[in-house]
């Protein structure tokens, strides 16, 4: 599978910060997916699970508090006020 560059951010610093094959989480309009290729665009991210499958095929579950996710051609971002991984 192709990867893409990620990164999730919060106050606290990046909790993520590398190469994944996708990740999966809430938006303002109901539940989203992002794959490498995904077109361009923005939305709000609702409180809830956020799954990321790294450039492994590794699955990590954690959870947010919300922000904003911005998918670009060669990045995608996501800031969140609050995230923390399942242990």
């Amino acid at each position: 599978m192709t990867n893409f560059s990620l990164v999730i951010s919060s106050p606290d610093g990046n909790r993520f910060d590398g190469e994944a094959q996708g990740i999966y989480l809430r938006g303002a309009n109901g539940d989203l997916a992002v794959l490498a290729g995904h077109i361009p665009f923005i939305t709000s991210v609702k409180k809830g699970v956020c799954k990321v499958i790294d450039a492994d095929g590794k699955e990590k579950l954690g959870h947010s508090d919300g922000g904003l996710l911005t998918v670009s051609t060669d990045k995608v971002t996501f800031l969140s006020g609050s995230f923390s991984w399942d242990e």
